[in-house]
């Protein structure tokens, strides 16, 4: 009874009655993993896009607090940039049709919605990739516009300590507004990324 390893690790045994092959284990049928993969794939998508409409409504949501926020000057030189590329409202409802569009073609499979899904999560790409690049360089430019506000200094005491604090505030407003934007955004550009490979598949 010698015991004979071959190459696939399945153990042969060689006895005086025959030779013996032991019984391994029946593996799962292949459309049988197929329909849990299928499962898996759909139960991510439907994750993503609902995350996906989430951002786009914050960023629509952002992109409103800082149209319609009075902000003194000279705070809206440096987010006029951001509110005239028309990026939380554009890509925001991108990301919002990318993502719905997602959620139906997962009820109803056409090629009109694959297309229209894919379409629109590159474009959701490009719209996040922009934002991540104008935000950035709003962050950048709070700091020189601070600076700015600080050198107006009227004559009153009580209004300067009044304007002084206005500066600060708004800077402090702007930079959580705009680092939430941010935030959202490099979130969009992942789950697109994800969601254009997923769907291109």
């Amino acid at each position: 009874m010698i015991p004979q390893v071959v190459t696939n690790e399945t153990v042969t045994v060689i006895s005086p009655n025959g030779v013996n092959f032991p019984q391994t284990d029946t593996s799962q049928p292949t459309h049988q993993m197929q329909d849990n993969l299928k499962k898996c794939l759909k139960a991510e998508i439907k994750v993503i896009a609902a995350i996906q409409i989430m951002c786009g409504v914050m960023v629509l949501s952002l992109g409103i607090i800082l149209a319609s926020a009075p902000i003194i000057l000279p705070f809206p030189s440096v987010i006029s940039v951001l509110l005239n590329s028309s990026y939380p409202f554009a890509g925001a409802l991108c990301f919002i049709i990318s993502g719905t569009l997602s959620v139906i073609r997962e009820k109803k499979s056409t090629k009109f919605l694959v297309e229209g899904s894919l379409i629109t999560n590159i474009l959701s790409i490009l719209f996040a990739f922009m934002g991540i690049v104008i935000i950035s360089v709003n962050l950048a430019g709070l700091h020189p516009a601070l600076e700015k506000c600080e050198q107006l200094r009227p004559t009153d005491s009580y209004y300067y300590y009044f304007s002084l604090n206005n500066c600060f505030s708004s800077k402090n407003v702007l930079t959580g507004v705009l680092s939430l934007m941010l935030v959202f955004s490099v979130l969009e550009l992942g789950l697109a990324m994800l969601a254009a490979m997923l769907w291109w598949k």
